[in-house]
């Protein structure tokens, strides 16, 4: 198991000694801390509508080191968490389904044509410097054409090395500890090879027995008290690799920028917990691996130009021997290929009005050890026209998106999709309506997904006869965003929209057994309706003493509005798994070197199949999380030792049916800055 260990020792001892002796400045976290984020809300200011950021210290105050973590804390995003260090976590952006969420990284899509989900957990917070979440799209118009394409977009940024003074490179060493055997140290080393021109390496190792104890109760029927179970939660461990490296240049009016990812794990999936008994655990191993690089040129004042271009090649190997948890025998192998290229041409005639063209081409394979399987082949042709009016107080962005999908299978025995050729237009718009911080905004998207690879074939679940999913998003809202001067309230921004969403056709997928293996069906018609608000404040109490506090709350109803075959017992009922509330809070306090940190999550009440019945509810769950920092220096060094208690209260939960949640767990940190 520890087969990763020589590796990671022998990257620490090649660090060269020489930076050790390196001075670095000494900085306020405090004063840090409201400089970023003032700096960030400004920037997120900048689009026709604002995103939800979280970005610098705001990052590292979280009781997170994954992607999937973070995300959390922003408003309207469900996460389907299936408990422990090795549990897959996706994220669902407004009861939109996690397929219609587009991840990017740098700027290129994280794709996945087989399932259509992105596992958020493969991706630490140790190299990013900032996370954003966009409604509808990136209000942006000098964009590939895949970031027209989704509903929702996470936007992943990966730091940009800062060198101060004479350094010429910056080393930060991670380690951590904790419950469930927990052992993640990591590495991040920065080079400057030149004024123009840097080098970034990056990687972890994460490995624990994934156990915990557990306490699960079910309701009768009729909403009493049914059975409960205790135990401990077994065949969660996990044992995985991440390496980064990234170099990248500035050049005359442009950039360039290349980068490789490579990620290497075993897991156990833990079975369902049910009356009696616990379904073992399955395993599954995962390698992925991308190469991306993007070019941007301004020729002009008024033309400017970007490249990007992926290959990415993913393995899944997935074996189940437990005949009581599943029907059968499972040991399956899945290989998935990915080519993208992607161009973008924006021109601006005036300094008030831009125009964009973006052109993208992705072709996608998947092959499999299965006897009776697909062999899909997908091309993929986007193209994507924009423009933007900005007259100061009024802002206009516009955008039609074409979409051109041809497919092609290697088993006859499945009936092929019928090729797709759609058009989806995009409207954005925003108002300052006076000399103020306050502005509204809205929106309207229609979009097209084609079905996944694993929603048409995937063996004995699939359906080569599901029909394609279409979208009509509305919007409206407002954003306020004031600094002031004087007084203990530094920064105050303010976020709030309402939203309708129609989806015709939508593909629901839910775990049956093992959460490997989903069951697949159109629902038909799905209206969801909901509002999203999100507050943040910076407050300086005294000279040293700083409140940081962020606030989000979403509601959503998204209800199954087919009739169809006399089936109306579902009908107006919340689709499974959506929460009508659910809110989160961050407080930070930081009065010198030392910081203190609580977070809180709440999910409202939910049913986790169509029908909403006493016997499908699933009750409200809510944790707290604390952890405490403290900064100091021993020469030259500068040290970050930190300890988090997560599910303070040691609430018993499940976010899925019978996938029971840790109960109060512990980290201790520690982070040596060079």
């Amino acid at each position: 198991m520890r087969k990763y260990l020589p590796f990671f020792t022998v990257f620490l001892i090649s660090v060269p000694a020489s930076v050790f002796s390196q001075k670095r400045e000494k900085d306020s976290i405090g004063t840090r801390m409201i400089q970023d984020i003032i700096i960030n809300r400004k920037r997120q200011e900048t689009g026709v509508i604002s995103s939800q950021k979280l970005s610098g210290t705001e990052l590292e105050k979280l009781n997170s080191t994954s992607v999937a973590d973070a995300v959390r804390y922003f408003s309207g995003v469900q996460i389907k968490d299936y408990g422990g260090i090795g549990g897959m976590k996706t994220v669902n952006i407004r009861a939109m389904g996690t397929q219609h969420v587009g991840v990017f990284y740098d700027g290129i899509p994280i794709g996945n044509a087989q399932n259509g989900t992105v596992d958020l957990g493969r991706f630490s917070l140790d190299n990013l410097e900032a996370i954003s979440l966009y409604n509808g799209q990136k209000s942006e118009i000098f964009q590939s054409a895949r970031d027209f394409g989704s509903s929702g977009s996470i936007y992943l940024q990966s730091r940009t090395p800062i060198f101060t003074g004479t350094k010429k490179n910056n080393i930060n060493i991670n380690y951590r500890s904790g419950s469930f055997g927990v052992i993640n140290p990591s590495v991040l080393f920065e080079q400057k090879i030149s004024n123009a021109v840097s080098l970034s390496l990056n990687t972890e190792y994460l490995t624990g027995n994934g156990e915990y104890k557990y306490r699960q109760k079910v309701a009768l029927p009729d909403g009493s008290p049914g059975w409960e179970s205790y135990g401990t939660r077994k065949g969660g461990d996990i044992e995985a690799l991440r390496a980064e490296a990234g170099i990248s240049g500035k050049i005359t009016n442009g950039s360039w920028k290349l980068k490789t990812y490579y990620y290497d794990s075993e897991r156990g999936i833990p079975g369902a917990v049910v009356k009696n008994r616990n379904i073992e655990s399955s395993r599954q191993w995962d390698k992925n691996f991308f190469v991306q690089g993007s070019f941007q040129k301004e020729i002009s004042p008024k033309y400017q130009f970007l490249v990007n271009a992926k290959f990415a090649d993913d393995y899944i190997h997935y074996f189940n021997d437990n005949p009581e948890g599943t029907p059968i025998f499972i040991d399956n192998t899945y290989k998935q290929q990915e080519v993208y290229v992607s161009t973008a041409h924006q021109y601006s005639p005036y300094k008030f009005w831009k125009i964009s063209l973006s052109a993208d081409y992705q072709y996608n394979t998947l092959d499999a050890n299965l006897r009776q399987f697909a062999y899909p082949q997908r091309n993929t042709e986007l193209i994507a026209l924009a423009t933007q009016l900005d007259l100061k107080k009024f802002k206009l962005q516009g955008s039609i998106l074409g979409t051109f999908v041809q497919e092609k299978i290697e088993n006859t025995t499945f009936s092929v999709p019928q090729n797709r050729s759609e058009f989806t237009p995009t409207v954005f718009a925003s108002y300052q309506p006076f000399q103020s911080d306050f502005k509204i905004h809205g929106f309207y998207k229609r979009i097209f997904r084609m079905p996944t690879f694993n929603d048409l074939y995937y063996t004995e679940l699939g359906s080569s006869q599901l029909r394609p999913e279409f979208t009509n998003q509305y919007d409206l809202g407002f954003t306020f965003n004031k600094d002031f001067g004087s007084g203990i309230l530094k920064n105050i921004n303010l976020i709030a929209d309402a939203y309708y969403n129609k989806v015709h056709d939508k593909i629901i997928a839910y775990p049956k057994g093992q959460q490997f293996r989903w069951t697949m069906e159109n629902l038909g018609e799905v209206e969801i309706k909901g509002a999203d608000v999100s507050a943040q404040a910076i407050w300086l109490i005294a000279e040293n003493l700083l409140l940081s506090s962020r606030f989000t709350y979403t509601y959503t109803q998204a209800l199954n509005i087919t009739q169809a075959n006399g089936i109306t017992s579902y009908y107006r009922n919340q689709i499974p798994y959506i929460a009508k509330n659910s809110g989160s809070m961050l407080l930070g306090l930081t009065y010198k070197e030392w910081q203190l940190n609580y977070s809180f999550i709440y999910v409202g009440e939910r049913y986790n199949m169509s029908e909403n019945i006493p016997k499908n509810y699933e009750q409200p769950w809510y944790t707290s999380d604390i952890s405490g920092t403290r900064e100091f220096n021993l020469k030259t060094w500068k040290f970050r030792l930190g300890l988090e208690v997560n599910n303070l209260l040691n609430q018993h939960y499940s976010v899925i049916q019978n996938y029971p949640m840790p109960g109060r767990n512990y980290r201790v940190s520690l982070r040596i800055m060079l």
